[in-house]
């Protein structure tokens, strides 16, 4: 895919305006009831669907409700209930981890800063980062598939990686950045996806950066 110039100034300002008309109050599709919950199941839909991760966790959550539940978890019957799941080996193994690391490092709660998530197993920049957009609405950015493949489209980011990606819509969007994560992951989920966009649907068709031979 070929994309032809960067969005300007201008272009900024209009995605900025339709993004938080549309998704202002947009959350998580994960479902979760605290921050334990919501953590396990960021952890869970990497490179999972949110689909798959909401019918897996809540028999995990059921046997294992809370982090020292969790500690103590036997490590096979926790894959057994992750088995669905795309590499529910080693998730398990982390989602153990995690959990000893909460008892032991943080008195049963989730840390709330970004850095101490990111001491915990299974949970990385982008991982913690969504989890401070959800809980606390933190104005931070989270790249996934979606963001990527959004942000490039709309000539918001020409960068080739993750961490440089989210380097430039931090730039480029400075503000509200919790709204943008959550507008980029659901218009891409459903609206500008990978495979067929729906481009009829389009709240950008003056501002998309893709050649005109791919949005026919």
């Amino acid at each position: 895919m070929a994309y032809i110039k960067k969005a300007s100034k201008d272009d900024i300002k209009i995605i900025k305006e339709k993004f938080i008309d549309k998704y202002s109050d947009a959350v998580t599709e994960l479902e979760y009831r605290n921050d334990y919950e919501l953590l396990i199941a960021i952890i869970l839909s990497a490179q999972c669907t949110d689909k798959r991760v909401n019918i897996i966790t809540p028999a995990l959550f059921d046997k294992y409700p809370s982090s020292k539940d969790l500690a103590n978890a036997n490590l096979e019957d926790v894959k057994e209930l992750l088995k669905s799941c795309s590499f529910f080996n080693n998730k398990a193994i982390n989602i153990i981890k995690m959990a000893n690391t909460v008892e032991d490092s943080f008195g049963g709660d989730i840390p709330h800063d970004t850095k101490d998530l990111m001491s915990l197993a299974g949970v990385g920049n982008k991982t913690a980062n969504v989890f401070m957009i959800e809980a606390d609405g933190a104005n931070l950015m989270a790249v996934d598939t979606h963001v990527f493949r959004v942000s490039h489209r709309l000539g918001l980011s020409d960068a080739k990686t993750v961490e440089k990606t989210e380097e430039q819509l931090v730039k480029k969007l400075k503000d509200d950045l919790h709204i943008f994560h959550q507008s980029m992951v659901l218009f891409g989920r459903y609206i500008c996806k990978a495979v067929s966009p729906d481009c009829d649907k389009c709240l950008f068709p003056d501002q998309c950066k893709t050649t005109k031979t791919f949005r026919v």
